[in-house]
């Protein structure tokens, strides 16, 4: 006796077993199309002599290539303390780390030798300033012989470390006669960390000092302060670790934060006594 089975059941009975396995591939999907986006491959005009220059960006996978026989040197950036080598597979790869230089210019590095070809793992790397993600592979053809990276992040704030102590390097001002200077200005109120160093003028603009940390937050506003006891908004500019205003005034506020402002007064003619 033939049972026949309608073809809308069969596919009825296999639709949820097909959503299952289909949902269950999604996300090996996304981390196979993740690895396979955040890998960085070496490119032919990035070599210095044998050395392939990646550029530093976090969360990519550097993929060095690796030979039996040959040893691949991974050169981390000098001055970088390592803290840990991690690799998925330490039965058949060969990883151990030494240093060259010393001083500012000691540089760690991290050499790895495959047993033989058709290996592939991984390999993380922490320092106290980053941590370095590369996959391995072997094969019977040649190697790198080293590869070290670029980092444009830090090239930054070197430069604007520089330019920062240029800019406080500069004169607040040109043609400043010392005589022409008052410092009988009081400062009083809380104390953090911006909390000027001084202030004076020339009879004609007032100058505030602050201290070099004055760059490392947020610049508390300047508000002036009237006869009447009310806080005003005056005109100014930062030049370097000062505030320059283009005006004398007897009293003003440095003033920051909302629900615990912290508040900084100036008071011209207070001297000595207007500090606390």
């Amino acid at each position: 006796m033939r049972i026949t089975i309608p073809i809308v059941a069969v596919l009825a009975c296999a639709a949820p077993a097909m959503a299952a396995t289909s949902q269950k591939s999604l996300p090996v999907r996304a981390v196979v199309t993740a690895n396979r986006l955040a890998t960085v491959e070496p490119a032919p005009g990035m070599f210095l002599n044998a050395r392939q220059l990646y550029v530093w960006s976090d969360g990519s996978v550097y993929h060095a290539y690796t030979a039996p026989g040959m040893v691949t040197d991974i050169a981390l950036q000098p001055g970088e303390a390592l803290v840990a080598v991690a690799a998925g597979d330490t039965a058949r790869w060969v990883i151990g780390d030494t240093t060259s230089g010393n001083g500012d210019t000691k540089q760690t590095h991290i050499l790895v030798k495959p047993f033989a070809a058709g290996l592939s793992t991984n390999l993380v790397i922490t320092t106290d300033r980053r941590t370095y993600h590369l996959r391995l592979s072997s094969s019977a053809g040649p190697a790198m012989a080293a590869l070290s990276w670029t980092y444009p992040q830090d090239a930054l704030l070197a430069l604007r470390r520089q330019a920062e102590v240029a800019e406080a390097a500069k004169p607040i001002a040109s043609g400043l006669a010392v005589e022409q200077l008052h410092f009988d200005y009081g400062i009083s109120g809380d104390k953090p960390y911006w909390r000027p160093l001084r202030a004076f003028d020339d009879g004609r603009q007032t100058f505030i000092e602050f201290p070099p940390s004055i760059t490392n937050g947020e610049a508390p506003p300047l508000f002036l302060i009237g006869a009447e006891g009310k806080a005003e908004l005056v005109n100014y500019r930062m030049q370097g670790r000062y505030y320059v205003v283009d005006r004398i005034f007897d009293i003003a506020e440095l003033r920051l934060g909302t629900k615990k402002q912290q508040v900084v007064r100036i008071t011209r003619g207070a001297g000595k006594r207007g500090r606390s």
